[in-house]
């Protein structure tokens, strides 16, 4: 669930907080729940492409764990989970 959008300073990207049920949300399914994304299968594509930023570094790994604190990256936009 998307809780509100904020933005940081006029340098940062804008930042969504994200509220994650139970202990992590996998990256592919982050991406599609916050409206990165249409769909699931765009959404391994732009993973596997090295477009999405986890906690500032890479990350091809479309099954990965994203938790409370975590930040994504991806288009210019990041995404807290909360």
């Amino acid at each position: 669930m998307i809780t509100h959008y904020c933005t940081n300073s006029l340098f940062l990207p804008p930042m969504i907080e994200f509220k994650v049920n139970g202990d992590y949300i996998q990256m592919i399914q982050l991406l599609k729940a916050t409206g990165m994304v249409q769909t699931g299968g765009e959404a391994q594509i732009v993973v596997e492409q090295g477009e999405v930023k986890h906690n500032g570094e890479v990350d091809y790994r479309k099954r990965l764990k994203v938790v409370p604190g975590d930040i994504v990256t991806f288009r210019g936009k990041q995404i807290k989970v909360i």
